[in-house]
């Protein structure tokens, strides 16, 4: 954690005073990295990110997201788990659709 020294107009500390309260439990770096967060999202320098991937064994037929391969039932894929951030790869918004990958693709990442 590092301390940054900020100098805030009165209006600005009474929002973040607000937001923090109403929204993050008093917390005021919580609530300034929230700001931050959607601000670069809004301006397209942030978004979702694959962080990592979970196994999951399938109950039906599905195809790997990354090559297209069919997998079946009963086999163990890997769903990403997404956190925002900052890449050039990064999305707007998490796919409503259904995503997982093959081993073969997760390794290749």
């Amino acid at each position: 954690m590092k301390r940054l020294n900020f100098t805030l107009d009165e209006s600005t500390v009474e929002l973040l005073s607000d937001l923090s309260e109403k929204f993050y439990d008093g917390n005021k770096s919580q609530t300034v990295r929230a700001a931050l967060e959607s601000l670069a999202a809004r301006e397209g320098h942030g978004g979702w990110v694959v962080a990592g991937y979970t196994p999951l064994r399938i109950d039906h037929a599905v195809s790997c997201h990354t090559c297209g391969l069919e997998q079946l039932e009963g086999n163990v894929l890997f769903k990403p788990v997404f956190e925002r951030g900052n890449s050039p790869e990064a999305i707007q918004q998490i796919p409503s659709e259904e995503w997982v990958e093959c081993s073969v693709c997760v390794e290749s990442h």
